[in-house]
């Protein structure tokens, strides 16, 4: 069996007949690209194929984004093409867009295919794109990462090395397939590995819009496909870990379970491995087409982000920044992009031990330096606090002040109280120039809808302090 869904199962040979007939289809439009809006599900699967079969560049747009991001990635995108298997969702979302189409060009595979008239120009294009993944970033309009095949397939081979994927494996796909990380090492991986992938859709294995996680729902789907095999990100990993802790059953089939996507707390690592998950914590970006390092049962060092993929060259600047070769991408979407020596700039900190691990300190742009002159990475002081379980989201600030603060989203059933207490719980853990002193508590969550939380699980940090600005202003006042 190569793929099983809500209600298909396909064998590989079965598989690679939809593939073919769907390539076929989209062969004869001759068109340059297509965008791809679609569960989690074998369609999906089949769609990607099919596109590589055809020679198309294929742009994933992600479920999380919001009209006008859909907008962008349309309009800046070389597509007019977009496939779909909701299609009153998505005559509904282009209305909205003011986007004119012409619906159901063709209906395949349990896909409609929708032409769309977009009068912008699109911007050019690398010549050897076969997908553009569009990251939420930090501002509202998502960049466009351009990567060929070659490239992914690199990546997809090394994680199945790293992590000794075979026949016998069962990979559930959790992170939607428009994230780069579940499309490379959650399909083409298990494809190349000869594996079963698990695709039910995201409601599901317990996941309703870009955050929100039914836990009992997400539990129960890894324990009745059976997987040896997923991708999670660190919320989606204390979900779990707060679950089992409950009393929840413990699924029994788990070998492996990837965690990136954003910095893991190693206590939370240790939780997990306490109960018996087997997490590995992982690191790597769209521009290193997905993973540079991972942990794996036979190399694991908790606290790391484990070795680099066999690929992957890394080196690091002056100021402790990563620096990273192999599989690259192409250039970002009407952008050009210059190498030093092939190396690509990633924008975080950190160092490989004398074990050859990779360890990460924070991203350098967010590093901030106290007024004592102490630099503070936000994301280790935030992976501390949230480990709490009080603590649902929150997002720490001190750029130039006397002390830190944090804006706090506690859990449903928490008070001031029991918030207070977390954050005393988590600055025992920290140094003293790290601890936060001082906390406001949001008016909200932060969600993909508000503007302050990315698709990927990270705050928007701009867009939070310029939110609660006035509070965090008095908090240093008094």
């Amino acid at each position: 069996m190569a793929v099983e869904g809500r209600s298909e199962r396909w064998t590989y040979a079965e598989l690679a007949r939809v593939v073919e007939e769907l390539g076929q289809r989209l062969g004869h439009l001759n068109i340059r690209s297509a965008a791809l809006l679609c569960d989690n599900t074998p369609t999906w699967i089949a769609a990607d194929l099919a596109c590589i079969q055809a020679g198309l560049t294929l742009t994933p747009v992600p479920h999380f984004f919001s009209p006008s991001q859909i907008h962008h990635l349309l309009s800046r995108s070389a597509t007019r093409l977009l496939l779909t298997d909701r299609p009153e969702h998505l005559e509904h979302l282009l209305d909205r867009m003011g986007i004119s189409y012409d619906a159901r060009v063709f209906e395949a595979c349990g896909l409609v295919a929708f032409s769309m008239h977009i009068e912008t120009e699109p911007a050019e294009l690398p010549k050897a794109t076969a997908k553009i993944t569009f990251t939420s970033g930090s501002t509202g309009e998502p960049k466009g990462v351009c990567l060929s095949q070659e490239a992914m397939e690199t990546v997809a081979h090394s994680l199945l090395e790293a992590t000794e994927a075979g026949k016998g494996d069962r990979h559930l796909a959790l992170l939607p397939y428009a994230t780069l990380l579940e499309n490379i090492g959650g399909i083409y991986a298990p494809l190349l590995a000869g594996a079963v992938i698990i695709a039910p859709g995201m409601a599901e294995v317990g996941l309703g819009g870009a955050s929100a996680l039914d836990v009992r729902r997400f539990v129960s789907a890894i324990t009745e496909s059976q997987a040896t095999t997923c991708i999670m990100i660190p919320q989606m990993l204390q979900g779990l870990v707060a679950g089992l802790a409950q009393g929840l059953s413990r699924p029994q089939s788990l070998r492996y379970v990837a965690v990136g996507g954003a910095p893991v707390a190693r206590k939370l690592l240790d939780q997990a491995a306490a109960l018996g998950v087997p997490a590995y914590e992982g690191y790597g970006l769209s521009e290193a087409a997905s993973v540079v390092a991972v942990n794996t049962p036979s190399a694991n060092k908790p606290g790391s982000v484990g070795r680099p993929l066999p690929h992957v060259e890394l080196r690091f600047a002056e100021d402790g920044e990563i620096l990273v070769r192999g599989s690259l991408f192409e250039g970002y979407l009407g952008e050009s992009i210059t190498l030093d020596h092939g190396f690509w700039p990633t924008g975080d900190i950190g160092y490989l031990d004398e074990e050859g691990f990779l360890h990460l300190s924070g991203r350098k742009k967010h590093i901030f330096i106290t007024a004592f002159g102490r630099n503070v990475s936000p994301e280790w002081v935030e992976s501390e606090l949230m480990i709490e379980p009080a603590i649902a989201q929150c997002c720490v600030f001190g750029e130039a002040r006397p002390f830190n603060v944090a804006v706090i989203v506690p859990r449903s059933s928490c008070d001031a109280a029991q918030v207070a207490a977390a954050v005393q719980a988590a600055n025992e853990r920290l140094p003293d120039y790290a601890r936060v002193r001082r906390f406001v508590l949001a008016a909200e969550p932060f969600t993909v809808d508000n503007g302050l939380w990315t698709g990927t699980g990270r705050p928007r940090r701009r867009q939070i302090l310029t939110a609660y600005a006035d509070k965090i202003e008095r908090l240093y006042k008094e």
